[in-house]
C-alpha cells in the first residue's frame, strides 16, 4: 500500500464495495493513564478524551490473554443490570445515566487488490494485478455514560 500512487489524488471517490454498518457495543472502559499499555498511540489520538475511553468485552480478553495488566480495564453496567436504563437520544434527563452513540462512516478506503482479465494471443485468459479495490464501512458504537450530559450529539440522530 506505501507504494500506491494516485493519478488524480484531488479526485472524489466513490467506493466500489459498500460493506455495511457494523454495531459494536463498548462495554469496558480502559483507564487513559495506564492505555499506553495497549497502544503508544493512546495518549495522541485520545488525549481530548482522558476519562472516557471504551472498549469491548473480546478486546480486553485477547489483551489479558497477551499479558496485559487487567487493572485498566473496568466493566461498565449494561442495559440488563439496569433494568431503566434507555438509550440518551431518548432520555430527557440531563442527570440520568443512559446507553450513548455514535456513528462513523470511512466513506472510502483501499481495501485488497483488484484483478483483471486479459487474453493472449492464443486465446487463453490471464489475471493481473490492475489496481486497488475501494471500499465503504460503517460503524456505531454505544456505551454508557453517567449523564446524559455526557453525549449531547445523540440529540440529532
Amino acid at each position: 500500500m506505501a507504494k500506491l500512487r494516485q493519478k488524480n489524488p484531488r479526485t472524489v471517490r466513490q467506493a466500489e464495495e459498500v460493506r455495511g454498518l457494523e454495531h459494536l457495543s463498548m462495554d469496558v472502559a480502559v483507564n487513559f493513564s495506564k492505555g499506553a499499555q495497549l497502544s503508544s498511540h493512546i495518549h495522541n489520538v485520545c488525549a481530548e478524551a482522558k476519562e472516557a475511553i471504551y472498549t469491548r468485552e473480546e478486546d480486553v480478553k485477547f489483551w489479558l490473554e497477551k499479558g496485559v495488566d487487567g487493572s485498566m480495564f473496568e466493566v461498565l453496567p449494561q442495559t440488563a443490570d439496569l433494568p431503566g436504563l434507555q438509550r440518551c437520544r431518548l432520555s430527557s434527563e440531563l442527570w440520568k445515566p443512559c446507553i450513548c452513540s455514535y456513528s462513523l462512516s470511512i466513506e472510502w478506503y483501499p481495501c485488497m487488490l483488484k484483478y483483471c482479465k486479459s487474453r493472449d494471443a492464443a486465446g487463453k485468459v490471464s489475471s493481473y494485478k490492475c489496481g486497488i479495490r475501494s471500499c465503504q464501512k460503517g460503524y456505531t458504537f454505544d456505551y454508557y455514560v453517567p449523564q446524559k450530559q455526557l453525549c449531547l450529539w445523540d440529540e440529532e440522530t
